[in-house]
């Protein structure tokens, strides 16, 4: 009988189900390497075995364990689940001979500078922006007009990234946010990998996110969603609705927008998932892209509920060189989904989080995941945030429903800390 394809996700987290789900759906078996380098008490649906490799510390021994495995054993793709994968999967498929990204590419995508740069050199919106090396380096950015957003420049996840209003808070800000990166990625003390980060202009208006697959050098927007404002200082993200409610004028800009990107990166292939900020609500700004499917797998549901283009299923079928179904058909709008991260409003050890009974037989739920509980740490921004506590995602026939059925929950859901 013949083989499954099979397809490595790397940094996949066991509990969130969206890939594991999907490969189900297309017919592949899945080799997980986990997100830690630990391996689950329980394989996740779909999973014939895991590979725990330290893909941090020591990415040369994971480059030669993963093409040792093809060698013994044979697989048909590899998908980077998490930002930090990015670099580590397209060496492995380049050596391979698997569909993937350039190396070059993998490191544009990693590099919120590159990104900046290669914008800016395409034409596209872009922001003023200054590099800092060195949290020394401060004044560099103090010409920038106010107020500006520092970020690591390979960071992840809204992970230290701060808006400043005020230039005498700059200094103290780059020491904090340096600091972080210090702690968390080592700046200072490695020699590998990017150690700088970023300040840019803030760009003011409502932010969305774009979801699209890209098969044989052709985009396509899969998902417009609308994540509402976010005026920082933090970022922190909690609403999303697709189709965001936009002008055709608009939404054809930011399709025009997300495609230039992926041509200004040389994304060729694979999945993405981009962040954008509407200036004066029509102009789109590029943030940045990940080469990923968004969320951690959850921005899926809005590309299924609301596109009826199944984005996790396709990007497996493109990460083995199968040519995406919805190539052959037209997505059209299936309806309006939501999703909804309870806010954190504070941080500490989680004590209670309160009003998921109400959500039980809620025909407008299509899931609620819970990803933290009772006893668990909730670090403040900008520190790395583990997760969410909790995840709702729905369905509504319109946007207003979507919009109100949020407001709900801002009113029924909350975490208590000890």
């Amino acid at each position: 009988m013949q083989r499954r394809p099979r397809i490595v996700l790397v940094h996949q987290r066991h509990y969130l189900p969206w890939l594991f789900e999907a490969a189900t759906r297309a017919g592949m078996d899945v080799i997980l390497v986990p997100w830690g380098g630990t391996p689950p008490a329980a394989l996740p649906e779909g999973v014939v075995s895991c590979l725990p490799l330290d893909t941090e510390r020591d990415p040369d021994g994971a480059f030669h364990a993963l093409t040792e495995l093809h060698r013994r054993e044979g697989f048909e793709g590899i998908l980077a689940c998490s930002e930090l994968a990015v670099p580590l999967v397209s060496r492995v498929a380049r050596a391979l001979g698997l569909p993937g990204l350039s190396e070059s590419t993998a490191r544009t995508v990693r590099d919120k500078r590159l990104m900046r740069t290669r914008l800016r050199d395409a034409g596209s919106r872009s922001m003023d922006f200054v590099e800092l090396r060195a949290p020394g380096e401060w004044r560099r950015a103090s010409g920038l007009r106010m107020p500006v957003v520092v970020k690591p420049a390979a960071g992840y996840s809204s992970f230290g990234v701060v808006r400043v209003d005020d230039p005498a808070e700059l200094e103290a800000v780059v020491g904090r946010v340096w600091e972080l990166c210090r702690s968390e990625f080592g700046y200072g003390r490695r020699t590998d990998g990017v150690q700088a980060l970023l300040v840019e202009e803030y760009v003011a208006g409502p932010e969305i996110s774009v979801e699209s697959l890209v098969y044989a050098g052709e985009v396509r927007v899969c998902a417009i969603s609308a994540k509402g404002e976010l005026p920082g200082p933090y970022f922190e993200e909690v609403r999303f609705r697709a189709p965001a409610p936009l002008p055709p004028e608009v939404a054809a800009a930011v399709t025009h927008e997300v495609v230039a990107a992926h041509a200004a990166f040389g994304v060729d292939t694979g999945v993405t998932h981009t962040e954008l900020r509407l200036r004066q609500g029509t102009e789109p700004y590029v943030l940045e892209m990940g080469a990923r499917v968004g969320g951690g797998g959850f921005l899926h549901h809005l590309a299924h509920a609301g596109a009826g283009v199944d984005l996790a299923a396709e990007a497996l079928r493109i990460a083995v060189g199968m040519r995406p179904r919805c190539w052959d058909t037209s997505p059209a709008h299936s309806g309006h989904a939501a999703a909804y991260q309870v806010p954190l409003n504070g941080s500490g050890r989680i004590r209670a989080v309160h009003g998921l009974d109400a959500l039980d037989g809620d025909p407008r739920v299509d899931r609620v995941l819970r990803l933290m509980g009772p006893g668990d740490l909730v670090r403040p921004y900008p520190a790395p945030l583990t997760a969410h506590p909790v995840i709702v995602l729905s369905h509504h026939p319109t946007d207003a429903e979507a919009v109100a059925f949020h407001e709900e929950l801002d009113r029924r859901l909350w975490i208590e800390y000890e």
